[in-house]
């Protein structure tokens, strides 16, 4: 439809014509002469109405001048049928424009026929011409009945068509006309009435239905939206597809998958471009109600795609059995409804219901792609940041010029510091839910563990820092599939450092470390537990973070024989993380005290594994003069004595904390009695024998002289 004004005026002269011709077609219904219908008094009774004139019929005869003798006699008035062979003269060169009148577009859009068309055209007059409510209360007999009706339409236009009446035909399935039928009385019989919406189309204002208004909101493809090369790829071959599918009249239901919520709607913003569509998204638990409402929803969606340039786009991976909104089987009856594109993400109850449908993986631009995307956004600012950046963390080229744009505000020294800290914030509020943020606080210095172990954790460390250079540079990458990330097994005693040595870390890579919460991740409901995990696992790719397994036996537990279903979808839990952990592109570190619990399939996928032992008296030494802080007043400590006591660094912590707290509280310094005291209560705590020998302090001889 043009928005020119003069087509606006075209449009309206049309309009002008078809009214002008529908008045003369509803008078030609009431036989010449004949009286019109008792007016209904505004008390409920009818009495006869004055004689009304026709609008193109001659005055009566009681009301007619004599002419005067000195004039002419007057030429007889046209016929009604010379008069409507003039306005139907007159509709047809009004037609004759391009772009053609709206009402004309719009049969042509709606597949309507010359009778269907000439139907709503009587309908729609009833909106914009006051004088037709009148006439079809004549043509009716019956002042009572002033609207539209199926018979009306029948007995006024040329070459009726029944078929018209039929719920399949447009008028009536696209919601064209509303039919208020009520009691015993017949359709052909009951009131019409056009349709608002389609009102205002055929005065040439062409917007979405309200109806929709309200839960479509529109996905602009603008300059923001940018796709890598192997996205472009993937959106070309999805565009080859639907022109295959136009020409073949079976266009199927996009299902995107892969990839995160922003890079797939990057592709469908950018494919609905390419068709000249706008793109609007709707939410799939917004389409609540019966059956009976989604259906008239579809009807009216589907007209509305044939009146404007939109396709659809519906999240609906939270639909599901058991919510509030729309069951999966009706949402799927709504999207198969010829709505014409439609892309979707669905959720896994949903997605077995869509047919046809056409999966297309929407996935994160590549590592080389993503380097591209910030030495173009940097230029020569960070040169040497691109490759660090794009193999650290997990980004999009739209997130990626975002990113750089704002960190490039602010002093040009601390660009790369800033940089650093704008990606790993970038995924914090999707991880938050689900894990439990550490901030590492201890350093290599505050870690004391055996040379080998250590050496262990350093090359970790190092691994991480050169990943790049390794799967990018030297070309590693071109040659794996899978285990691109590294993960690590911590195996000891509770208390021996594998959470300081992930905090160390942590901090070592300055990168946000992740305790996974497994009350926010296990789940009693089938399948919940691996989404939790796949959100856990995509944010943290996104934006670099360390995972955390504490007691990882729980989650990575070996699989059990299967004796009933229970088993079977406990068995689906670890086998999804056996390929989840495999394909993960970050650290992951898991930490448990029962290594013989693990899965052995975990075990190979392993690239490290760090057993954390019981410390020997010269760890332990080394542990307890790093206990304190350096502001804690101390008498005469005794390491060599106090590493004698078998404790881990964890109990170590313990008894240095309590022992703190003892002296504060007697105004004292930390001396040797009171952290012999707060050990006694430490081994009682563990249940472990206490050798009062041990925990007796005697001073000795030099210190008491």
């Amino acid at each position: 439809m043009s928005t020119s004004p003069a087509w606006h005026d075209d449009n309206a002269a049309y309009l002008s014509a078809a009214l002008a011709w529908l008045r003369l077609k509803l008078e030609r219904l009431v036989p010449a002469g004949e009286s019109p219908p008792p007016q209904a008094t505004a008390a409920g009774t009818s009495e006869p109405a004055p004689p009304r004139r026709g609008l193109f019929r001659a005055r009566p005869p009681s009301e007619s001048r004599a002419a005067p003798a000195s004039e002419s006699p007057r030429l007889p008035p046209p016929s009604p049928a010379t008069l409507l062979e003039a306005a139907a003269s007159a509709l047809a060169a009004a037609s004759a424009v391009e772009p053609a009148p709206a009402l004309l577009l719009l049969a042509e859009r709606l597949e309507l026929c010359a009778f269907e068309r000439d139907l709503l055209l009587l309908c729609v007059a009833m909106e914009l011409d006051t004088r037709i409510a009148a006439l079809c209360a004549r043509a009716h007999d019956d002042a009572l009945r002033p609207y539209p009706t199926f018979g009306l339409g029948l007995a006024l236009f040329d070459q009726p068509v029944w078929e018209a009446l039929s719920p399949e035909r447009p008028l009536r399935r696209l919601r064209l006309i509303d039919v208020h039928q009520s009691g015993t009385w017949p359709l052909t019989a009951s009131p019409l009435r056009a349709d608002e919406r389609i009102v205002a189309y055929v005065k040439g204002l062409n917007q979405l239905d309200e109806r929709l208004a309200s839960l479509l909101v529109p996905l602009a493809a603008g300059t923001s939206l940018e796709l890598s090369l192997s996205q472009g790829a993937a959106a070309d071959a999805l565009c080859d597809q639907l022109r295959a599918g136009e020409r073949d009249d079976a266009l199927p239901i996009v299902r995107l998958v892969g990839g995160d919520a922003i890079a797939r709607r990057q592709l469908a913003a950018q494919v609905s471009a390419r068709f000249g569509l706008e793109l609007l998204r709707v939410a799939g638990e917004t389409l609540t109600g019966p059956g009976a409402q989604l259906e008239s929803l579809a009807r009216v969606f589907q007209r509305e795609t044939r009146l404007l340039p939109i396709a659809l786009y519906c999240d609906a991976q939270g639909v599901d059995k058991g919510g509030d909104g729309a069951a999966p089987s009706e949402l799927a009856r709504f999207l198969q409804r010829g709505l014409g594109l439609v892309f979707v993400e669905a959720s896994d109850a949903l997605s077995a219901l869509l047919s046809p449908v056409s999966i297309v993986e929407v996935a994160k631009p590549t590592a080389a792609e993503q380097a591209e995307g910030w030495r173009a956004a940097l230029g020569a600012r960070a040169p040497g940041m691109a490759g660090c950046l794009a193999g650290q963390f997990d980004l999009n080229l739209g997130e990626i010029r975002d990113l750089a744009a704002s960190a490039s505000a602010g002093p040009p020294e601390q660009l790369e510091a800033r940089l650093w800290q704008a990606c790993r914030a970038r995924a914090r509020p999707a991880l938050d839910a689900l894990a439990h943020k550490l901030e590492p606080r201890a350093g290599w210095d505050d870690l004391v563990l055996p040379a080998t172990e250590l050496a262990l954790l350093r090359q970790i460390a190092a691994q991480v820092g050169t990943r790049w250079r390794v799967y990018e540079e030297w070309g590693f990458r071109a040659r794996m599939n899978r285990g691109l990330g590294i993960s690590a097994l911590f195996a000891g005693e509770s208390g021996t450092g594998k959470t300081m040595a992930a905090e160390v870390l942590a901090r070592a890579l300055d990168l946000d470390l992740y305790r996974i919460d497994l009350s926010s991740v296990v789940s009693k409901y089938i399948g919940e537990t691996e989404k939790n995990l796949r959100r856990v696992f995509d944010a943290a790719e996104q934006g670099g973070a360390i995972l955390f397994f504490d007691e990882a036996d729980a989650l990575f537990g070996k699989r059990s024989e299967v004796k009933d279903s229970h088993d079977r979808y406990a068995n689906i839990e670890i086998n999804y993380l056996l390929q989840r952990i495999e394909a993960f592109s970050g650290l992951a570190i898991l930490a448990t005290n029962m290594k013989s619990a693990i899965d052995g399939a975990f075990v190979r996928r392993l690239r490290f594994i760090v057993s954390f032992a019981h410390p020997g008296p010269s760890e332990r030494k080394q542990i307890w003069q790093r206990a304190f802080p350096d502001g804690v007043p101390r008498e005469r400590l005794d390491y060599d004595r106090l590493a004698r006591l078998t404790l881990t660094g964890g109990s170590i912590h313990s008894v240095a904390l309590n022992a703190a707290f003892l002296a504060a509280g007697a105004g004292s310094a930390v001396s040797m009695p009171v952290v012999l005291a707060a050990a006694r209560e430490e081994l009682r705590k563990l249940a472990r024998p206490v050798n009062e020998a041990e925990l007796r302090w005697d001073e000795p001889a030099e210190v008491r002289a």
